[in-house]
């Protein structure tokens, strides 16, 4: 079984005034929880380590592999990890941690070793977007959606040799009506449509987001925290397609796609990317 797991600096102190850091383990439906901290100075593999089997020895056995979501902990996590045999997975959707770092959050400044300092246990600072490589671009793409009844029942048994499409983000899974349009992108990109996959499957897309300004983007939210510029456009309904994009995610609880294929003939698929949006 999977841990969701964290390296972070809480805004407490110890005795002599030094800041403490916070180990932090769970299961992804909380039965299991495991927190620990130590001064700066002793955050190592081996308190690392130590701690994993303490953790281990209360859930009875070690985890197959542990989901991170912040960048910064997730060098030292993989190193420390790695030598107990347990993969480690780079990972933005970690919900059960998130809302146990947000709890302790608002329990931090009722502790007497509180630092006072304001703390957002879930910020994270976000490299600029960069532009897609040039190559790997299309033909044509487009907004779209589609009832969530007929994604389900069409796509995923459709061939196609790239893609995710987590069977808990299928709209039923999710509690959302068969009539919910599920917004999403069409890449029609020709002969680069396979090269353009197979960049998209390392990158490991989270989900798209419309950004208006001058001019208006798409951008692709990947891995842990890169952003990329799928394409920038000035096209004023298209600019109201982003719009209702935007919408038929909030509408769906963030639920979107990402489609990949060679041209709009609907004979063949390169990649479906099932996303959803934190």
């Amino acid at each position: 079984m999977p841990w969701q797991a964290d390296l972070h600096r809480p805004p407490l102190s110890d005795a002599n005034g030094s800041a403490l850091w916070e180990l932090l383990f769970c299961t992804a439906d909380f039965k299991f929880s495991y927190s620990a901290q130590t001064p700066q100075a002793q955050v190592h593999q081996g308190w690392i380590r130590e701690h994993l089997q303490r953790a281990s020895d209360h859930a009875g056995a070690l985890p197959d592999r542990l989901q991170v979501f912040r960048p910064q902990a997730l060098p030292l996590l993989r190193t420390s990890a790695q030598a107990l045999g347990i993969e480690v997975e780079a990972r933005r959707h970690t919900p059960t941690l998130h809302r146990w770092l947000q709890n302790r959050a608002r329990w931090y400044p009722s502790l007497a070793n509180a630092t006072g300092v304001a703390y957002d246990p879930l910020q994270l600072e976000p490299p600029p977007p960069l532009p897609l490589p040039d190559h790997l671009w299309g033909q044509q793409w487009g907004f779209t959606s589609l009832p969530a009844a007929l994604l389900e029942q069409t796509f995923p048994y459709q061939p196609m040799p790239l893609g995710c499409l987590p069977l808990e983000r299928l709209p039923r899974a999710m509690g959302l009506a068969d009539t919910t349009a599920i917004a999403g992108v069409v890449i029609d990109a020709g002969p680069q449509a396979l090269a353009l996959g197979r960049w998209l499957e390392g990158v490991a897309p989270a989900w798209l987001r419309y950004q208006a300004g001058d001019p208006d983007g798409l951008i692709l939210e990947a891995g842990l925290h890169d952003r990329w510029i799928i394409t920038t456009f000035r096209d004023t309904t298209v600019g109201a397609g982003g719009q209702l994009f935007e919408q038929r995610k909030l509408n769906s609880r963030g639920l979107h796609f990402l489609l990949v294929r060679p041209d709009a003939s609907g004979l063949t698929y390169t990649g479906l990317w099932l996303l959803q949006q934190a």
